[in-house]
């Protein structure tokens, strides 16, 4: 009786034909599928876009230089506060955009031109609102104070021009 008992406990999961077959196209014919759908898949992604190749034009557009450093020259004359605006504020302060005062509308900029001249440098300075920081960009802080100046009077106020800093 003790043989029949030590038999049976070596016995394995795989009792039938079919199930052999199963266990083999699951151990290795599935495995296969996987591994080729996963090669196709990577190399898929890899493929060339439409439009791009390895000519010399296609490359250099596609390293092309992400910024550059401007050196500008400190003895050059500061320019008027009518070009700034211009140059800068004009694209919102011509049509009032995004609440912005209206360039000559006098109603519009006398409570702001009331607070006075440094508070108004402050916020073309640093921001208000929709406005982003002037500071720190194409023009100087004396610049940006001159385009200040010349929308203030240009709408009603008596802002003197402010006085060039000290170059040193």
């Amino acid at each position: 009786m003790s043989d029949n008992h030590h038999e049976e406990a070596h016995t394995g999961p795989i009792k039938t034909p079919k199930q052999l077959l199963l266990a083999v196209a699951y151990s290795f014919i599935l495995p296969v599928f996987v591994i080729i759908g996963l090669v196709y898949f990577v190399t898929s992604e890899n493929k060339p876009q439409a439009g791009s190749s390895n000519a010399p034009e296609s490359v250099a557009a596609r390293i092309q230089k992400v910024g550059s450093v401007e050196i500008k020259s400190a003895n050059a004359e500061p320019r008027s506060g009518e070009e700034v605006f211009k140059g800068q504020c004009g694209g919102c302060h011509s049509a009032g955009t995004l609440g912005s005062p209206k360039f000559g509308d006098a109603a519009a900029w006398a409570p702001r031109v009331g607070k006075g001249y440094a508070t108004l440098l402050t916020s073309a300075l640093k921001g208000k609102g929709s406005m982003a920081a002037q500071a720190g960009g194409e023009y100087s802080d004396f610049e940006i104070g001159r385009a200040v100046v010349y929308m203030a009077n240009g709408s009603g106020g008596k802002l003197a021009e402010p006085k060039k800093p000290e170059t040193k």
